[in-house]
């Protein structure tokens, strides 16, 4: 280990950001157009936090998911011009998430139209996630412009204007099995129960086109198997049994929930094929490591991607992560219990704290040893090393600023932009305690 002098951090290198300029690089996907996917289909991306299908049908039009909030609403249907013709005939939920249900409102209007979805957005209820632990969030809502890069799969989640559900329109027609044949506006379709992402996922199947809508079960990025805001693990298996049904479509056109869209025939079945494998092979690894008895930490240092999956541009970690997958699915498959005998009851952290400053010599002395951590680049054993102080001195004020620049450098160094805006905004908690005191 490289020894700095005292007071002065190693330099950095550029490797040492390559993460965060591809993720910066990645804010492409989300520039707002207007897509002509093939003849009457079009998508809106970029102009909410999901993107938006116009399908024109004979004498009216069908939309595909509502985007966020009302402004995105209108600024969308202007966007489509003359394309988008009343009256709306249908509108369909590929699922119940507020960035594709939270503005049926102003695309139905006075049109009164038809709303389709699975049965299974009816019955279930909101998503219950954990609530953020000293400021940090995951979509970076409050995170300063400057350090703000984008939310992984959309440029921003109700930054500048909050998602909202006063415009959501409940499903006036529902199906309950695994497929169901429509014919909307002179246009036949299929909405195939596709359970990945959300447990309602509905795929959008119009075969005449080639056009396969899959909701948010393929995603330009990893998937997000295990949200760190605190979400069950989403069905791996289920996941990939999905991913197959829609791979046997051998479809043209893909309109993700997200991102812009897949074109032409080999490069869907590449993309739907490369996010099936990149789920399974971590599956496959991660039971394979629970049956050898290994905990959930010594799983995550052993599961990878092959190189040729690890390289596909469908699986860099935006939004998921692989060693997030692991954790989940290790919790979801075998519980909290690592098979550690010492965990079963483990010293409350306080009392754990006290003994560890104890054996360091006391709290100042633990503090230096985390600010030389810092300063030597080793900014993770900072953060765990101050964690003991704060444990056991919550309102530490040194404990704080050490902690906020060493999660402002992990941060800066996160492809991933769930955990970099997690990072980041704790840190910004973190010396706005310090600026109030």
């Amino acid at each position: 280990m490289i020894t700095p002098t005292p007071g002065q951090a190693l330099p950095a290198s550029a490797d040492e950001f390559a993460g965060r300029e591809q993720l910066r690089a990645s804010s492409a996907e989300f520039r707002k157009d207007i897509i002509e996917i093939t003849e009457g289909v079009f998508a809106a991306v970029g102009y909410s936090a999901s993107n938006v299908t116009l399908i024109q049908g004979d004498g009216g039009s069908i939309i595909v998911d509502t985007s966020a909030n009302p402004v995105d609403a209108k600024a969308i249907v202007d966007a489509f011009g003359d394309r988008f013709v009343r009256p709306v005939r249908a509108i369909i939920y590929t699922h119940n998430h507020p960035d594709h249900s939270g503005r049926t409102k102003v695309f139905a209007g006075a049109d009164n139209p038809e709303i389709y979805s699975h049965q299974v957005l009816v019955e279930a209820g909101p998503e219950f996630g954990r609530g953020p632990r000293d400021g940090g969030d995951a979509f970076g809502t409050k995170l300063a412009d400057d350090l703000f890069i984008n939310a992984g799969t959309q440029l921003e989640y109700g930054r500048v204007t909050p998602h909202t559900r006063e415009g959501f329109l409940p499903p006036t027609r529902t199906f309950g099995g695994e497929c169901e044949t429509i014919e909307l506006a002179g246009v036949s379709m299929q909405l195939i129960h596709t359970p990945g992402e959300s447990p309602e996922n509905t795929a959008v199947w119009i075969p005449g086109k080639g056009v396969l809508i899959p909701g948010d079960n393929f995603l330009k990025s990893y998937p997000n198997l295990s949200p760190i805001r605190g979400l069950k693990l989403r069905p791996p298996e289920k996941w990939v049994a999905s991913l197959d049904k829609m791979l046997a479509l051998n479809a043209t056109y893909m309109i993700q929930g997200h991102m812009r869209p897949i074109l032409g025939k080999d490069e869907v079945r590449k993309a739907l094929t490369d996010y099936r494998d990149g789920i399974k092979a971590v599956l496959d690894q991660t039971l394979a490591g629970i049956k050898q008895g290994k905990t959930p930490d010594d799983i995550v240092q052993e599961v990878k991607l092959s190189s040729e999956l690890a390289r596909s541009p469908h699986l860099q970690e935006y939004y998921g992560t692989v060693a997030w997958a692991v954790r989940g699915i290790y919790a979801d498959y075998v519980g909290w219990f690592d098979g550690n005998a010492t965990n079963l009851n483990p010293l409350p952290p306080t009392e754990r704290a006290e003994k560890m400053l104890e054996m360091a010599g006391g709290t100042e002395k633990m503090i230096a040893r985390a600010r030389e951590a810092v300063e030597a680049k080793e900014f993770q054993w900072g953060a765990e090393l101050i964690d003991y102080v704060l444990a056991s001195d919550p309102e530490n004020m040194q404990a704080k600023a050490i902690k906020a620049r060493a999660l402002t450098e992990l941060g800066e160094r996160q492809i991933n932009a769930t955990a970099r805006n997690y990072y980041l905004t704790t840190a910004q908690y973190l010396r706005n305690a310090e600026n109030q005191e």
